[in-house]
């Protein structure tokens, strides 16, 4: 905890706040530090418990994803209470665990959208590395009828999802790509030069012409 306080920068705390996060740690030190300590099973599990975003994050990095049970992760969710350390536990821990599909599928219909965002984004995992056995057809369904309403991390990680179906599925491009025109979510998302804008007709077609 010293040495993540030791991290702490004004300038990096005012950019994290902007994005709901509560920390001043510059992420690049952090991974540094992560790569210092190596895989800590069980000190990953007390800097989670301190509840401190910084630490959290670190915990996310030196962690063993296929350590923990399936309610732990699931609980952990639920207290990640930042974007960050709640990106980083998804992608750096959850995908990685064993209990990664049954999460999926309890989250994905959680009446909490920030739970249910998570159950999004690893569905938008399954879509781009083990589409077998999904139904991508009732994805879009449910992303037609819900993503235009939703609540913006829900709203995010539906998006997303829209945008893989219509990147790795050519049969169902052409309507992935209706639904994105008609919804026009983040069609006005403010973008930077050379980055992809995250509005799905946009993103859809960039990715497929780079792959071509």
């Amino acid at each position: 905890m010293a040495e993540l306080a030791a991290l702490e920068d004004p300038k990096a705390r005012k950019v994290n706040e902007k994005h709901g996060d509560d920390h001043g740690v510059n992420l690049s030190k952090l991974r540094a530090l992560a790569k210092q300590l190596k895989t800590q099973q069980e000190l990953a599990q007390r800097l989670w418990a301190t509840g401190d975003s910084a630490a959290r994050l670190l915990a996310t990095l030196i962690c063993r994803p296929k350590a923990f049970e399936r309610d732990e992760l699931d609980a952990m969710l639920r207290e990640a209470r930042t974007p960050k350390v709640h990106d980083w536990l998804v992608n750096y821990v959850v995908k990685k665990s064993p209990h990664a599909e049954e999460l999926r599928l309890a989250w994905t219909s959680d009446p909490d959208p920030v739970v249910a965002s998570a159950g999004w984004a690893l569905t938008t995992e399954r879509v781009a590395k083990k589409p077998d056995g999904l139904d991508l057809d009732g994805l879009l369904d449910v992303i037609e009828a819900e993503m235009k309403d939703a609540p913006d991390r829900l709203q995010w990680a539906m998006n997303s999802c829209l945008a893989q179906i219509g990147i790795d599925h050519a049969e169902h491009r052409a309507r992935a790509l209706d639904i994105g025109e008609r919804l026009e979510v983040l069609k006005d998302y403010p973008t930077p030069p050379n980055c992809t804008s995250p509005f799905a007709p946009i993103w859809i077609n960039e990715m497929v012409r780079r792959k071509s």
